[in-house]
């Protein structure tokens, strides 16, 4: 995998303390709100949307950063006298969260509930009331991220939460492959990555040429993967390339020079992940020349077998993945 320049990164390395260690005191130590604008969409996103009608903005509650949602950020960055540019970062993000508790009910408690949903997996009721089993899972969350677990979400515990990585919903037409034998645990990404690329993938479904291979992403708290010198910071996903036999989940792995390779197939899902991402996808590197020549891909060593989507924001600690 392309390696992270690591001049710069001493924030970044503080701040995606090794996964697979839940619930260590310094889990999250320095965990920031994520940078959200125009073409991001996800669970982030969603919650950001929640967050604004809270605070008395019209926006609806999609999950996808439109027009109408950089309208809405724009008045309330306004109104709290912040500049008005229309991209939620940590800055909007620390204007927008109140501190919320059991009893409570208003579209704050709605956003809490999607982020618990889509950070730890779990399906509760989006109905804006602050229960008992919110309170308990909140509780969870913040034993799991090793901060104080007192069931109350305040400007803390917020942050953890957006910082935390989501998990990809495989029925949104991709099937789990991990060739470098780190299982489901290297699936987690950012919110807007997982959200982007499932958007993508849901589209690709549409065209009949078969699901589509998901392969490493990065441990639920980020930090060091076996087998890639990058997919630390949630940014980065792998994805296979497409089958003449649409066969990419059972018949295995193929590169551009294989005789099942598909290129039109392949070429058009490059184009859905960057249609469903306008504005935040760096680079995907696959050595295909045509797709490269092309402008859909670039060139990067070994990656003749996948394509690495690597996402970007307007604001991230790391240069590496700013738009």
């Amino acid at each position: 995998m392309p390696s992270l320049k690591r001049t710069g990164l001493a924030l970044l390395a503080v701040v995606l303390l090794i996964g697979g260690i839940p619930g260590t005191a310094q889990a999250y130590a320095n965990a920031f709100f994520p940078t959200q604008s125009s073409g991001n969409r996800g669970a982030d996103v969603l919650a950001i949307q929640y967050l604004l009608q809270h605070n008395g903005q019209s926006v609806p509650a999609d999950g996808v950063f439109g027009a109408g949602t950089v309208a809405a950020a724009k008045a309330f960055q306004t109104a709290k006298g912040l500049g008005s540019d229309g991209i939620v970062g940590p800055q909007t993000w620390g204007a927008l969260v109140p501190t919320i508790r059991s009893g409570d009910n208003n579209a704050a408690v709605k956003a809490l509930q999607v982020e618990l949903n889509a950070k730890r997996r779990l399906s509760l009721p989006v109905d804006g009331v602050f229960s008992t089993a919110v309170r308990d899972a909140v509780s969870a969350f913040q034993s799991h991220a090793g901060i104080g677990a007192d069931g109350i979400v305040g400007p803390i515990t917020w942050r953890n939460l957006a910082w935390h990585y989501d998990y990809p919903d495989f029925t949104a037409n991709l099937c789990d492959q991990d060739p470098d034998g780190n299982g489901t645990a290297a699936n987690w990404a950012a919110a807007a990555a997982v959200a982007q690329l499932e958007q993508a993938t849901r589209n690709f479904a549409g065209t009949s040429q078969g699901k589509v291979g998901y392969g490493d992403a990065g441990f639920e708290h980020g930090g060091d993967i076996p087998g890639h010198g990058s997919h630390e910071a949630g940014m980065d996903i792998d994805i296979w390339p497409i089958r003449t036999d649409n066969g990419q989940c059972t018949a295995g792995r193929i590169t551009w020079q294989s005789a099942t390779y598909d290129r039109a197939a392949t070429r058009q899902l490059v184009q859905m992940i960057r249609a469903a991402a306008p504005g935040h996808v760096k680079f995907i590197w696959f050595n295909d020349p045509t797709l490269i020549n092309e402008g859909l891909t670039a060139n990067w060593p070994a990656h003749d077998n996948h394509l690495h989507v690597r996402y970007c924001e307007k604001v991230h600690p790391s240069s590496t993945y700013v738009c």
